[in-house]
Order: C-alpha cells, then sequence, then structure tokens
C-alpha cells in the first residue's frame, strides 16, 4: 500500500479526500429510520468541528462559511456516526434529529416524490 489511492481505498487510514473547492459531500439519515434527512457540504473545518462536538457542522456555499445545523432554529443533528465512501471523498452521517431538518419546517429536505413532470408532497 504505497500510493495514496491504494491507501485511500484499502487501508484503516482516514485521509480524506476533499474536491477542489475543498469540499466532501455529506449525505444526513436518520439515525432510528434510515431517512435520508438532506445532503450537504463539509470543509475541513465543518468535519473537524462535528467530530470534535458530536453535532453536525457544514460549509455553507452560499454564505461562504461554518454553519452549524440548527445554530438558528435550534434544531440540532446529533452524529451517532460517520461512514466514508470508497475514495474518501464522500460521508454518510447517521445522526439523530432534534427537530424538522429542513429550514421549510419539514421533517426532512426530502419531502416531495416526482412523478413524470409532477413533485408530490410525501407526508410523514
Amino acid at each position: 500500500m504505497s500510493d495514496n489511492s491504494t491507501l485511500r481505498e484499502q487501508g484503516s487510514e482516514f485521509l480524506p479526500k476533499f474536491d477542489a473547492n475543498g469540499l466532501l459531500t455529506a449525505v444526513i439519515v436518520d439515525a432510528q429510520s434510515s431517512d435520508v434527512l438532506m445532503v450537504a457540504f463539509m470543509d475541513a473545518e465543518a468535519l473537524a468541528k462535528t467530530r470534535e462536538t458530536g453535532l453536525a457542522h457544514f460549509h455553507s456555499r452560499s454564505r461562504g462559511r461554518l454553519w452549524m445545523k440548527g445554530e438558528t432554529s435550534g434544531h440540532v443533528l446529533r452524529v451517532q456516526s460517520i461512514f466514508v465512501d470508497c475514495d474518501q471523498d464522500a460521508l454518510v452521517i447517521r445522526a439523530v434529529p432534534e427537530g424538522p431538518t429542513c429550514h421549510t419546517g419539514a421533517t426532512r429536505c426530502f419531502y416531495r416524490e416526482l412523478t413524470g413532470e409532477t413533485l408530490t408532497r410525501i407526508d410523514d
């Protein structure tokens, strides 16, 4: 295991592979139901804060800064576990939500299903 890709794909060392913008994709799932709650991006700072505090932190591309999920609403995501994909450029984070996850007030950001050309709300 001499090169970085072999170490990333086969090894036990955490070597996150950030994209050209310094980001990883993070898929957040409910620790109890396994529902997909949201998708966000993490930079090195957000990943470190998440691991340090146990609360989900992300990089806001629109605001250009670190933000903690729930910093204004109080609806934090308590991280239970972090899974890393094979080439370490994406994460699945299992979390316990304290309140609605979506800024719209929905339980999760994925609350509509696409059927043909129509979005149909999926009630919880």
